[in-house]
Parts: structure tokens; C-alpha cells; sequence
């Protein structure tokens, strides 16, 4: 695992809601706007960002970890502004705090978890669980 961030380093991403997005259940549609589900997707795909550049050739890296306060909605079509924060890194972990925006609007923060493992060890994780 390459060490190249520290605590307070940040990244970002945008995703512009669409109607796949939306809170849409087996039952059918319940409301038109970023579902909090999708808002977890890319919560976590944000701070993977810091995973990607800091896992070597032979790791890969996993989310261990989720959290979601979802506190306004944003509609389709809609500009929604993601930036993680590196809270600490310890050992093979790193956990972010992350905040989404809508314009001024404060959308989700939360926190997630993600773990550099030896792709050897992620595999022996799945064959192990069938």
C-alpha cells in the first residue's frame, strides 16, 4: 500500500442524479429524487478515489463500511458535488468523512471505510463463502 495522503487531504466527484438514481423499490417508483441508496454508491465510490491511487498491482481495495445521514433531496438532473476527507489511515485502512452538495444545499455526509487487501486475500474471502 502506497502511503501518498495524509489526514485532511480531500477528493471529489460529481454526479448529475438520473432516474436510475431514484428511490425505485421492487414494489415500484416511491419518490423522484436521489435515493439514499445511490447516495451510499457514490459516498463510497469518492472515497475509493483515495484507494485506487494508493493500492499497489497485487491489491485491490474494499469498502468495509457505510454511513449515511440523509438530510435533503436533490431531484433528477440535478448537480450533486461529493468531496471525502481523509479522518485518519490506520494500518490498511482508510476511513473518510464525506459531504454532498446541491448549490448551498447540504444533501448526505456520512462516513466510510475502505481496506487494502492482497487481491490473493480478497479472493480467498469469496471462495471461502461459497
Amino acid at each position: 500500500m502506497k502511503l501518498l495522503f495524509k489526514e485532511g487531504d480531500t477528493k471529489s466527484f460529481t454526479r448529475k442524479v438520473k432516474p436510475e438514481d431514484t428511490a425505485i423499490f421492487d414494489s415500484g417508483p416511491v419518490h423522484p429524487v436521489y435515493a439514499t441508496f445511490a447516495i451510499a454508491r457514490d459516498a463510497e465510490w469518492v472515497c475509493r478515489l483515495f484507494a485506487l491511487e494508493m493500492k499497489e498491482e497485487d491489491e485491490e481495495g474494499i469498502g468495509t463500511y457505510v454511513s449515511v445521514n440523509h438530510l435533503s433531496p436533490a431531484l433528477v438532473a440535478e448537480e450533486v458535488v461529493f468531496e471525502a476527507l481523509i479522518k485518519k489511515i490506520e494500518k490498511n485502512e482508510i476511513v473518510c468523512g464525506y459531504k454532498a452538495t446541491c448549490g448551498i444545499r447540504l444533501i448526505a455526509e456520512g462516513e466510510n471505510k475502505q481496506k487494502i487487501l492482497q487481491k490473493t486475500r480478497v479472493e480467498q474471502i469469496f471462495s471461502d463463502i461459497k
